[in-house]
């Protein structure tokens, strides 16, 4: 991914979170991740999720991997 992917990925999840009115800790469980891993995503301190928990997040909110890497 490309350094602008990754920070359009973390808002992606910030707002379909806040759209579903899920928690990070609801999301987490949702998507069966680390609480501690949505975490860091959401606020870029992972800057390079894997692919597998990238795919999990997209699950969680029905939509495509490459729906999440894409800016609205």
């Amino acid at each position: 991914m490309k350094k602008s992917q990754k920070n359009i990925l973390a808002e992606n999840i910030k707002r379909l979170r806040k759209q579903h009115e899920l928690t990070q800790e609801e999301l987490a469980r949702k998507a069966d991740i680390a609480y501690t891993s949505l975490t860091k995503i959401e606020i870029w301190v992972i800057k390079d999720p894997s692919v597998y928990t990238v795919a999990k997040i997209a699950k969680a909110f029905d939509v495509t991997i490459e729906s999440l890497l894409v800016n609205e």
